[in-house]
């Protein structure tokens, strides 16, 4: 259980800044830290065996049906992931409590990392496919928010737009990828899908797959040609970009591609497309990461370029290329996070991050051009440091390649080119901001010099501890990082890991001659930066945020077009149109007209069926005739509603009986209510054409329904009833099956049911709250309506008929689990008591003497059943297992109790509210006198 302690304390870590930052931010920091840091500890208590080779995992079975288990696992991938994300996000954290100005809501902001870094958590940790995916799906959520912290900027609700509609479009390609692979493997659990890889490679939805899962890496880590995202994502605030942009969002994408190279790599479609893709990203982003003026811009796109490597990496897919591609996850996170900081320090100093405008601030800020040339020269893969060892893998590891065949030996030489751009890009970060002199404008020179000096030591901290371990771990690799590298190379390659040698010198070799001359030609590309920057002008220039607004505007005009041709206000065209596509697709299977008879006889008529068919009848067709006087329509279609009951009855179903009754009252009421607010007369006027239009879809509709109820009822049909009626008491405790359904069998469902009735009760709620309509006093031909608005009878009838309402209510709700009744009936019968009181006394008068809060008894009853649901997970069972048993006390005997019964109160407290919730604030929104601007 030590697993499921690593994400809920991240979880917890959400709501600390709420409850601390009213207290000053250095506590909120501090108490914010706890949580990851604690979690932390907890992923180093298992990291000796992970590093042994073992995998540590935990599975709580949630809902086994739709093979989806709370199942975390820690293996060497997510070992190293979890170090990044724990050990880099605590950094960046204690670095935020310096950055934020002091009007920022420090609180919200922290709340949002923590969120953050419990979904990044999720993926790294999920052991299922779905699981995964919505933790996949939160990280979306989270940048969006993190990305748009600054609202009132434009540049940030663009990119925070932009990031969410890419990722967000690329999430639903992955899950789509991933119900495949469910199907073809018949599992989503992360190691039946990594043992299945021969299945899933062997299957002729491969392809498809294989597209679906790179399209969601790909939109996460700013892969060609979804890699625009990224830049403009720099809106956010200098610790999201350290945080989610360089050591753990985009390297959610290369992380998914790492843990299912077991199950869909080692074939050329995988190898070439990541391969290709990988290279184009890595090119593609150092050019404009070479042209960039601002910093963040220079580091986004060099973040897009290493993922790009990265990706090289694991398209090469031989055992060391992994290793690479593994080690150069660790070492882009440290460096990376680390100049992120600096670009904030030197933003938060200076007030640009224009890099032409900046220069000379060595004898400035002599810390933080320290911290940068550590940092950038492990970026630009000099020795010593980390990047120059992933860097001489990558080398040979091209070097080693045959995917193109004969063209094979382009990839070594545009993967030199690549790393001369990576060195130009650094040395012009490290030289241009620290060494050289600003490049300033006429009106620049005029302005007063910029004044600067290096922050304050905790600042500065979080940024040098990062670029000390860059260097650290180039000098000392075999010591700090193989162990490491070899346990989560295990988990990407499945097998044994190769034999690795880390080091700074191997002798003089093909890739130590491909470093120098990527060395030197970064040298001379940067002393001809200028030049190239001229030649880039000359193009016409391509803003990739503006292109994608005007896409989606146009997409935004698509379906305006096609919205407004296909509403017009009319309900009568909108339900002709549903019942024309239901007839459609209903007709193609009724085409066979010879099969639609079973082998089964007809079933014999009685003289009380005919009188149940024909009130139905009677009922549908009066409520349509008299549709132009809405009360005796309403009164018709009660009349259906009654016989759908009584046929209820016939057919020995009580319990659904007594809730079709109680639903009944409940939607007259409602019905009623929203009579008040429709014109008094509907139009005199229908065209004939109107007329015989509705008459034959009706009859077309009526037809088709009578024909699927022959061909069902001439059939023998496979019924789930059986199993019921046999496991109700063994199984459930109840002998009425229906309500053992409901509360046990699929207390999931009716658990959803309740949620989405509490969700639209609070809904009108919250649209009806403030809602005041003027009452006229009379009808449209100016008769007044009765004097009295609360009658006498109806007040005395309303008082005697409440508590034996609640009496049966009662009733109803103790013998549900073994007679006709339950929570949701009895809810439903107490709904309509209450309510009653409010139209014979009044709102104000019951409200005096009932004051009660709707929503909250709503949200409480949800609060019940989830509580009844997570009780079951403390004696290890799955969510909302039930238990009974059998009791005796002196007096009363024998008796039976089930927990199944605090689920049912749970439901009944949630109809009770929402139903209340509805129909006391729809009766309520009215008044005597016209409304004025104070009462809104």
């Amino acid at each position: 259980m030590s697993l499921l302690w690593i994400p809920l304390l991240t979880t917890v870590g959400v709501v600390v800044p709420a409850m601390t930052s009213r207290y000053g931010r250095k506590l909120c920091v501090a108490a914010t830290l706890i949580a990851p840091l604690l979690a932390l500890a907890l992923v180093l208590l298992h990291a000796p065996a992970v590093i042994a080779g073992e995998v540590v995992s935990l599975q709580l079975t949630w809902m086994p049906l739709l093979g989806l288990d709370l199942a975390l696992r820690i293996d060497g991938l997510t070992l190293l992931f979890a170090l990044l994300i724990l050990g880099i996000g605590s950094l960046i954290l204690f670095y935020t409590g310096y950055y934020l100005s002091a009007e920022e809501d420090d609180g919200r902001f922290l709340a949002y990392m923590m969120l953050f870094m419990t979904a990044m958590l999720g993926i790294a940790m999920a052991d299922n496919l779905i699981l995964l995916w919505l933790f996949w799906e939160l990280t979306s959520i989270a940048s969006f928010l993190l990305i748009g912290f600054w609202g009132y900027r434009s540049d940030a609700r663009r990119g925070a737009r932009m990031a969410l509609i890419v990722t967000g479009a690329g999430g639903l390609a992955l899950l789509a990828g991933i119900l495949l692979i469910g199907q073809e493997v018949g599992s989503l659990a992360m190691a039946d899908v990594l043992a299945a890889g021969d299945l899933i490679r062997a299957s002729q939805h491969y392809p498809l797959i294989v597209l679906l899962v790179l399209l969601g890496a790909f939109t996460k880590s700013a892969q060609f040609p979804f890699h625009f995202w990224l830049p403009h994502a720099m809106a956010a605030p200098t610790p999201v970009s350290a945080f989610l942009h360089s050591a753990t969002m985009v390297k959610a994408g290369v992380l998914l591609l790492a843990r299912l190279n077991p199950a869909l790599g080692d074939t050329a479609l995988w190898a070439v497309s990541l391969s290709l893709v990988g290279l184009a990203t890595m090119l593609y982003a150092a050019w404009f990461a070479l042209l960039e003026r601002d910093l963040k811009g220079i580091l986004a796109f060099s973040t897009v370029s290493h993922l790009g490597l990265i990706t090289l990496l694991l398209g090469l897919g031989s055992p060391l290329a992994i290793v690479a591609a593994v080690f150069h996850i660790f070492n882009h996170a440290t460096f990376k996070a680390a100049l992120f900081m600096m670009v904030g320090i030197i933003d938060h100093e200076t007030g640009t991050r224009d890099i032409d405008r900046l220069g000379a601030l060595w004898s400035m800020m002599p810390l933080t051009g320290t911290m940068t040339l550590l940092a950038g020269s492990a970026m630009a893969g000099f020795p010593p440091f980390n990047g120059f060892l992933s860097k001489e893998m990558l080398f040979e590891q091209s070097l080693l390649n045959n995917l193109l065949g004969a063209l094979s030996i382009v990839i070594p030489l545009l993967v030199v080119v690549a790393a001369m751009l990576s060195v130009a890009y650094s040395l012009r970060l490290i030289w241009s901001l620290f060494f050289a002199e600003p490049k300033l404008t006429r009106e620049q020179k005029a302005q007063p010099p910029l004044q600067a000096h290096d922050p304050s030591r905790g600042m500065l901290a979080p940024g040098l501890l990062l670029a000390a371990i860059s260097l650290a771990v180039g000098l000392f690799p075999m010591t700090l990082a193989a162990p490491l590298l070899n346990a989560a190379s295990l988990a990407v390659q499945g097998e044994t890991t190769p034999v690795f040698q880390l080091a700074l010198w191997h002798g003089f070799n093909m890739p130590l001659l491909m470093s120098v001359a990527a060395v030197a030609g970064g040298v001379l590309v940067l002393r001809q930066q200028r030049r190239f920057a001229n030649l880039a002008a000359l193009f016409p220039e391509r803003d990739a945020g503006l292109i994608f607004e005007a896409a989606i505007q146009r997409l935004i005009r698509a379906t305006l077009w096609l919205t407004l041709r296909l509403e017009n206000g009319s309900l009568q065209r909108y339900q002709a149109l549903l019942i024309l596509s239901a007839l459609a697709m209903a007709a193609i299977g009724l085409t066979q007209l010879e099969n639609l008879t079973g082998e089964r006889g007809m079933q014999p008529l009685d003289g009380m069926l005919f009188l149940g068919a024909g009130l139905m009848i009677f009922g549908a067709i009066g409520s349509a005739l008299s549709h132009r006087w809405r009360l005796v329509s309403l009164l018709m279609l009660s009349v259906v509603g009654l016989s759908v009951s009584l046929t209820f009855v016939r057919f020995s179903a009580p319990d659904l009986a007594l809730t079709q009754l109680s639903v009944e009252v409940a939607s007259m009421i409602l019905m009623i209510l929203a009579l008040f607010f429709l014109p008094q007369r509907p139009p005199l006027m229908v065209s004939g054409r109107r007329i015989l239009r509705d008459l034959i879809l009706a009859a077309s509709l009526g037809l088709v329904v009578a024909m699927l109820n022959y061909a069902m009822l001439t059939r023998e049909t496979l019924a789930i009833a059986d199993y019921f009626l046999r496991e109700s008491v063994p199984g459930g405790g109840g002998t009425n099956v229906v309500n053992v359904i409901l509360v046990d069998f699929r207390g999931f469902d009716t658990f959803g049911e309740i949620t989405v009735l509490t969700l639209a009760g609070l809904a009108t709620f919250k649209l009806l709250n403030r809602l005041r309509l003027f009452m006229p006093s009379g009808n449209i031909e100016g008769i007044r309506w009765s004097r009295h608005r609360y009658p006498l009878i109806l007040a005395v009838v309303a008082q005697i008929l409440l508590p034996l309402a609640l009496l049966v209510s009662v009733y109803i709700f103790l013998r549900g689990h073994n007679q006709p009744g339950g929570g949701f009936i009895a809810g439903l019968i107490t709904a309509t008591a209450l309510l009653l009181q409010y139209m014979a006394r009044g709102y104000d008068w019951t409200r005096e003497r009932l004051p009660l809060s709707y929503p909250v008894v709503a949200v409480s009853g949800l609060a019940v059943a989830l509580a009844t649901g997570l009780g079951s997970w403390l004696f290890g069972y799955p969510f909302l297992t039930s238990a009974f048993g059998h009791f005796h006390l002196p007096l009363i005997g024998e008796f039976e109790l089930a927990t199944a019964m605090l689920f049912d109160v749970g439901v009944y407290l949630a109809v009770v509210g929402a139903t209340l919730m509805i129909l006391v604030n729809l009766g309520r929104v009215t008044t005597v006198n016209r409304p004025t601007l104070e009462e809104h």
